[in-house]
């Protein structure tokens, strides 16, 4: 359920690595090559939408509690957008095919890790481990694409190849991850991804060819290092609160000590010759608007899906398989949405769009909080999702856009990849909040009115409403920063080659 944009790397446009001339020597099998990478990048949007509807059942068989549940997706999605620039610079110097299949051998051994966890401790390094593979697997698939189809028509046929198999992969997923959690165990749905990665990494050894990166190797360790130990440390304190509370030392240590390591990392981006996150990129006007609102928004909408999740399964006693379907509609609106967005940006540019997708999915959120124990899905749920999905689409194509806006050639891979890293973050951070958000409310409501069935009922109820309001209220944030910091009109959409922007 996210929007992907991520090209990345080193900081240079994959497109310009191709040797002159690349377009006269075609790979005959770039084709065979391109189906590989889609596999690949099925079986990530696979894993995502299959892991939510599975969470329930995770949560009760290995007795995780509400404070730490949202560590399943946290974990995931914290290593992977702390990591995804990190992963893209990896794989153009040591190599792009290499990475690729290490990222997918890699992902299927976290994924067998995960599958047969003994306790929430180790499903929660799992998916983190599967977090760090997929920050590996992720920008080595597209720079591939870039490299692999050299000239513009066909790379543009590539690119949408693999935007719909992003799209449509969100779709499967939760249908086939209702039918594991159903008939199987929750516990398929991480381990069906070992012989989907397994069989991809062998195919592409013969296929896909290599590629690198010219130039001189340059990591930034200590940039990626304090990054990621900030925001793991944010997430953390986020996640203590829910039990000690806002004002116990160690919350407000856990936090400080985020503040800290992120201020840290600034100065690091800031001095070293080769940094991970340029500053000059999310500096800019336009593109800081962008970057904020995605940040914004993903903690509102990953946090949603988390909620309404528990809501179908918990309270209104719908199986793994029923969620899945109830969830469709999601997919089906964002995939209309982002391509009316991709039909309309050239006409009327991305700021009016992204105005009217984000007031949308704030719209959609606030229709949410308004859901009972006993509220139907058509009146209710359904009408919310139907908004929640336009506005992402409609969102999230022109944000793609905004984030290359007036960026040097030599950025363009890194700020393409920053809206998927952005979301990334906003996600894990949104999910840990607003988690702490709904335990807050669910103890304060029993700790007024008892512990009965009909009390813990009730509840859960406040938990979400409470949770939707708070998401509604970060969206409602990120229409804000549009509104006044991106400016970008028409004439301003960049027509970059190569730079994939597609919905899922």
């Amino acid at each position: 359920m996210t929007v992907s944009t991520d090209v990345v790397g080193d900081g240079h446009p994959p497109a310009a690595v191709g040797s002159p001339g690349a377009s006269s020597q075609l790979d005959p099998r770039r084709w065979l090559a391109l189906s590989i990478i889609a596999v690949a990048q099925l079986m990530v949007v696979l894993d995502a939408s299959i892991v939510t509807i599975a969470l329930p059942h995770a949560q009760s068989d290995l007795g995780i509690s509400t404070a730490n549940r949202q560590w399943v997706m946290t974990a995931y999605t914290l290593a992977f957008g702390g990591l995804l620039l990190l992963g893209g610079r990896i794989a153009d110097f040591l190599g792009r095919k290499r990475i690729f299949i290490w990222g997918l051998v890699g992902f299927a051994a976290a994924s067998a890790l995960g599958g047969a966890a003994p306790n929430a401790e180790f499903l929660f390094a799992a998916r983190a481990l599967q977090g760090a593979c997929a920050a590996l697997l992720a920008p080595a698939a597209l720079s591939l694409i870039t490299v692999t189809f050299t000239e513009g028509k066909e790379r543009a046929r590539a690119f949408g190849v693999y935007g719909g198999i992003s799209g449509g992969g969100a779709a499967i997923g939760l249908i086939v991850g209702g039918l594991l959690t159903e008939y199987a165990s929750w516990r398929w749905c991480l381990l069906v991804n070992v012989p989907i990665a397994l069989a991809t990494a062998a195919a592409a050894l013969p296929i896909v060819r290599e590629s690198k990166a010219e130039g001189t190797p340059s990591y930034d360790i200590p940039g990626a290092v304090t990054v990621t130990a900030g925001l793991l440390a944010l997430v953390y304190g986020f996640t203590v609160a829910a039990d000690d509370g806002w004002g116990s030392a160690t919350t407000i240590g856990l936090l400080a000590g985020a503040v800290a390591l992120l201020a840290v990392f600034v100065v690091i981006e800031m001095r070293t010759a080769a940094p991970l996150l340029p500053m000059r990129v999310p500096l800019e006007r336009n593109r800081g608007g962008s970057f904020l609102a995605s940040l914004l928004i993903g903690g509102g909408l990953f946090a949603m899906f988390l909620f309404l999740t528990f809501y179908f399964q918990s309270t209104l006693g719908y199986s793994a398989l029923r969620s899945g379907f109830a969830f469709l509609p999601f997919s089906a609106g964002i995939i209309l949405s982002a391509g009316l967005a991709s039909q309309f940006l050239p006409r009327v540019g991305p700021t009016i769009l992204m105005i009217i997708g984000t007031a949308l999915a704030a719209g959609g959120l606030v229709l949410l909080s308004q859901i009972g124990a006993d509220s139907s899905y058509a009146g209710h749920v359904l009408p919310a999702e139907i908004l929640i999905s336009l506005g992402m689409g409609l969102a999230f194509v022109p944000m793609s856009s905004v984030s290359l806006l007036g960026v040097a050639d030599h950025d363009a891979g890194v700020a393409s990849a920053l809206v998927n890293t952005t979301q990334q973050v906003g996600g894990s951070l949104g999910v840990a909040l607003l988690n702490t958000v709904y335990a807050t409310a669910v103890s304060d409501y029993l700790g007024s009115h008892g512990t009965g069935a009909a009390a813990q009922r009730q509840a859960a109820i406040e938990g979400y409403t409470t949770s939707f309001v708070w998401s509604a209220g970060l969206v409602g944030i990120a229409l804000v920063a549009v509104i006044l910091l991106v400016r970008a009109g028409r004439d301003d959409v960049p027509a970059v080659d190569g730079v994939p922007v597609h919905a899922g």
